[in-house]
């Protein structure tokens, strides 16, 4: 399962308790009242789920089949540092190790694994793979990179435990969906190089759907459920709102912004006031473009099972780590011009949510709890995105964008969008060639072309999304009515 699952509607996080930490040693012959104060450092909800062994590795869900065509592939799995794992080495091993990261799993107490969506194409070009279950849930990207790249340096040591004595990969590469390309994201950052406690120097990396903002997507779900309160006329006097509070606001939301929000939350069932709604959610999640008329009304329940958080991202952090303080709100004008008097007068009066100042600060243990993607980085990099995702929307991929560019690192980044409606939904075909893309840009030198995220014109046009775009319009289920391309006979 690749797709994250909305967070349980009203669900409040946080919490109250303390620990604390072992003081430096004292010099010696001194007293314990010269000793300093000890370091006082807030019990993370997720660190204690992990010390009381909440998580599991559920082992039935380890062993995979043979692909058809390729009997003679090696497979393995097993536990390793308290994760499930997947292995797979094709007879005529080419050397390279793939490793891949699956997308949010919820917060259950089972940890699963399952195969990359690529796996055709790594055996038919002799690559071997790896997958991590990731030794905890949650949105836990710590544990899904450290995890991700404990295996990666295992992968000898499992091969020889099963009988393949099998040199270390001569080249790392990793891809990954949703909250997985956070995890590829993040694991070629040159802070994660810096400060993970498992470090591998990928090539290249391919992530897909992925949350590419960090804790900018925290932001996102916490600036819709204000707006969506904004513009019902029952704004939040303050950031958190409880779940009590969230829960009437929404009632009141759903009379005021919808006709009937049960039978039609699409467009078509909008109120002036949802209209409002509708172009702030548009500009909120990447600006006009195909598909997000589309997809607006499948995605309103999964985006306000968000109301009533408190910012910690269900105790990855310890104090709130979201912040609303830099973003605009524009449902009158156009990306780049002044905002119009009501556009002022909305973004002076919406509340706003602000981080505790270091709650998601680096450490000197291993990663921030949420992994920073800075652009920070020094190897190829293509992505690929749905158009009408608005659970990790494509404005994420315009974040990484602009930081890359801040970073000097924009030439090494690609860029591609895919117009489907859904969550990273993607055919094989557009699985493969965006990952095939890094692998031959890495191996060859020659840049891949991709889209331009930034330009407003260029992503509001009809066409957009149609060069990158496979298998057909519409496809079966998901991208059933999708609009077609109007491509020239």
């Amino acid at each position: 399962m690749n797709k994250m699952n909305a967070l349980k509607k009203g669900a409040v996080t946080g919490i109250s308790l303390s620990i604390v930490l072992v003081a430096g040693c004292l010099d010696g012959g001194s007293s314990s009242s010269d000793a300093p104060a000890p370091i006082q450092e807030p019990v993370r909800e997720q660190q204690a789920r992990i010390d009381d062994g909440f998580f599991f590795v559920d082992e039935e869900s380890l062993p995979f089949e043979a692909l058809p065509g390729y009997p003679g592939a090696d497979r393995w799995w097993g536990v390793h540092q308290g994760a499930g794992y997947r292995v797979e080495v094709p007879e005529n091993w080419n050397g390279m190790l793939v490793m891949w990261a699956h997308g949010y799993r919820g917060e259950g107490e089972e940890l699963t694994v399952d195969s990359p969506p690529l796996r055709t194409y790594l055996l038919e070009n002799e690559y071997a793979w790896a997958a991590s279950s990731y030794s905890a849930n949650f949105y836990d990207v710590r544990a899904g990179v450290e995890d991700t790249n404990a295996l990666a340096l295992a992968f000898k040591d499992i091969a020889e435990q099963n009988g393949r004595a099998l040199p270390a990969p001569g080249k790392y590469y990793i891809a990954g969906v949703s909250m997985g390309g956070h995890v590829a994201g993040a694991a070629i950052e040159r802070e994660t190089l810096a400060t993970a406690n498992n470090v591998v120097e990928y090539a290249g990396a391919a992530p897909m759907c992925g949350v590419m903002g960090d804790t900018a997507l925290f932001d996102y779900f916490t600036a819709y459920g204000l707006a969506l309160f904004e513009v019902a006329g029952v704004g939040a006097a303050q950031f958190p709102v409880s779940p009590e509070e969230a829960q009437e606001k929404l009632t009141v939301a759903h009379q005021e912004l919808w006709f009937d929000y049960e039978t039609n939350p699409t467009p078509l069932g909008l109120t002036s006031k949802g209209l409002v709604f509708f172009q702030i959610l548009q500009n909120l999640s990447g600006g006009e473009r195909p598909i997000y008329p589309r997809s607006f009304g499948g995605f309103q329940d999964l985006l306000q099972g968000f109301l009533g958080t408190d910012g910690t991202i269900t105790g990855i952090t310890a104090e709130r780590a979201v912040d609303t303080t830099d973003i605009t709100y524009r449902f009158e004008g156009n990306p780049g011009e002044p905002l119009t008097p009501a556009e002022q007068n909305f973004n002076a009066t919406i509340a706003q949510a602000e981080a505790v100042s270091g709650a998601n600060a680096q450490r000197d243990d291993g990663l921030r709890w949420v992994p920073a993607i800075n652009g920070e980085f020094d190897v190829p990099v293509v992505t690929a995105h749905t158009l009408g995702d608005l659970f990790v929307p494509i404005s994420m991929q315009q974040i990484y964008r602009q930081r890359a560019e801040a970073a000097g690192s924009a030439d090494l980044l690609v860029q591609r969008a895919i117009r489907a409606p859904a969550h990273c939904d993607f055919s094989i075909a557009e699985f493969t060639e965006t990952f095939d893309a890094m692998i031959q840009w890495e191996q060859t030198g020659v840049k891949p072309p991709g889209d331009d995220l930034l330009d407003p014109a260029e992503m509001a046009n009809s066409n957009f999304g149609c060069q990158f775009t496979r298998d057909g319009f519409p496809q079966e289920d998901t991208r059933k009515l999708m609009p077609p391309c109007d491509v020239p006979e």
